[in-house]
């Protein structure tokens, strides 16, 4: 089977220049998209975006996710508005609601997620159709707002907006609203086949099928030909993940016991020294049971269990060497 769709994802594990050459390597490859991330209090997902997309001539360029809480509706409008002038066409969206302890130690309160995720997928969409908006709603309240363009192309955008939903709640919004949900990593593949009934659910709402809702996958992928290293990089950044992002947990299939041994180690934020301590709890079959990890033949086999279970293109994070990731999954690659 030939799978020709397939993305690239980046957070801050390598230097931005570094990250500039991935993407163009990838670009060169046929990977159709980079997805930045903006999670941790590290890089925020629009400068990398900007530098990709200024840098490529084909490649999408897409925010893997921002959030709908730390930007006014009429900036985050504004910034999509500037990426698309500087990558006409090729940028996406990626939103999603964040998540606690963050949110609520930087003193956002995340109340009513969906409503407010509702509102601001209303209202940018219809800002980047350069409308003249009026919408007084609970979390977005805009009097007459319209993205002032005096130079430059006064037409609607084509930026389409994923939303980056874990819980079925948010699944379900997404396949009512959004062109896309970007699902999320560190996912046993069965939590796919749940979140396509509620994409599914979701999509009829609003007269649609989940054929119309783009369904690309972030996917831990960690490929080495020495398969114990490839193993242990994806074992450090599960570990850490299950410590610190609860919604995550639910989603992993990893026993609550399991979870309760970790967090008996981590505190928030996990040190380093704390992460390598929780990670021996965490036996191989558990990476391999939600991560693309090992040889490059396992790795394949984890990325089409989650393309059968629903996801439409992997988003791939590379722990290991990037550039072998990226010829192992270039153009054309059979899985």
């Amino acid at each position: 089977m030939s799978q020709d769709r397939v993305a690239l994802y980046l957070q801050d594990a390598h230097s931005l220049q570094e990250g500039i050459e991935l993407v163009q390597y990838a670009e060169a490859k046929g990977f159709e998209a980079v997805w930045q991330a903006e999670s941790r209090l590290v890089r925020d997902a629009i400068v990398p975006m900007a530098a990709f997309a200024a840098t490529t001539s084909k490649i999408k360029v897409a925010s893997g996710v921002t959030n709908n809480w730390t930007r006014n509706i009429g900036l985050l409008a504004a910034t999509f508005l500037t990426l698309d002038d500087l990558a006409p066409d090729r940028v996406i969206c990626g939103i999603g609601a964040w998540w606690d302890p963050l949110a609520s130690k930087v003193g956002i309160q995340r109340r009513k997620p969906l409503k407010a995720m509702r509102e601001t997928v209303e209202v940018l969409r219809r800002l980047l159709n350069m409308e003249t908006v009026t919408f007084h709603g609970e979390f977005c309240y805009v009097d007459g707002i319209k993205l002032d363009v005096v130079y430059g192309r006064t037409e609607p955008r084509n930026v389409p907006i994923y939303i980056g939903a874990t819980g079925m709640k948010m699944m379900e919004l997404t396949g009512e609203i959004a062109d896309g949900a970007c699902l999320n990593y560190l996912v046993h593949p069965d939590y796919n086949l749940r979140a396509m009934d509620a994409l599914e659910k979701g999509a009829k709402k609003a007269g649609r099928s989940i054929d119309d809702i783009d369904r690309p996958q972030l996917m831990i992928c960690s490929v080495d030909m020495d398969r114990k290293k490839a193993l242990d990089k994806a074992r450090f950044m599960m570990t850490q993940y299950l410590g610190q992002q609860p919604h995550l947990m639910k989603a992993s299939g990893v026993s609550q016991e399991l979870l309760d041994d970790i967090h008996q180690v981590l505190t928030w934020p996990a040190t380093d020294e704390q992460i390598r301590e929780a990670m021996t709890l965490v036996p191989d079959d558990v990476v391999q049971m939600c991560t693309a990890s090992g040889s490059p033949e396992e790795v394949k086999a984890k990325v089409r269990e989650y393309i059968a279970n629903g996801a439409t293109c992997p988003i791939l994070y590379p722990l290991g060497d990037p550039k072998l990731m990226i010829d192992i999954f270039s153009e054309g690659y059979s899985i």
